[in-house]
């Protein structure tokens, strides 16, 4: 069984910066993926970015290429979201996610993943 636990989300000004923190509690070596989604009330949740547990390779969406980066730290069983360069159009929950077996969709898909946060508030002002 894998609990996800997040934590870092706030208030901050437009252009400032945030890290969010997931850690999870009974990750294996057969972890394939990590990800962050985000979801405004009313709306779909949407991908944010991914990491593969064993490569380190990463995926972002283009809302947030260049702003945000994820990255993974398998002694801790941690996964990070540095925010740079919020915006207004950031604000949402963020939740991660763990993918802990495999499964025929896109790491951008939120079906690929089998575990998820109860997620946290991040509200970006103008």
């Amino acid at each position: 069984q894998v609990e996800l636990a997040e934590s870092g989300g706030g208030l901050v000004q437009a252009g400032g910066s945030l890290r969010l923190s997931c850690a999870a509690s009974g990750l294996t070596f057969s972890t394939y993926a990590m990800g962050w989604f985000r979801q405004v009330p009313g709306k779909e949740r949407e991908f944010v970015a991914a990491i593969r547990w064993r490569s380190g390779h990463t995926y972002y969406a283009d809302s947030v290429k260049g702003r945000f980066t994820i990255a993974g730290d398998n002694a801790k069983n941690t996964v990070y979201l540095q925010m740079n360069s919020l915006k207004p159009e950031d604000t949402a929950i963020y939740s991660c996610a763990a993918a802990t077996r495999d499964i025929r969709l896109s790491i951008y898909s939120s079906g690929y993943y089998n575990y998820w946060g109860q997620g946290t508030q991040v509200t970006v002002s103008s």
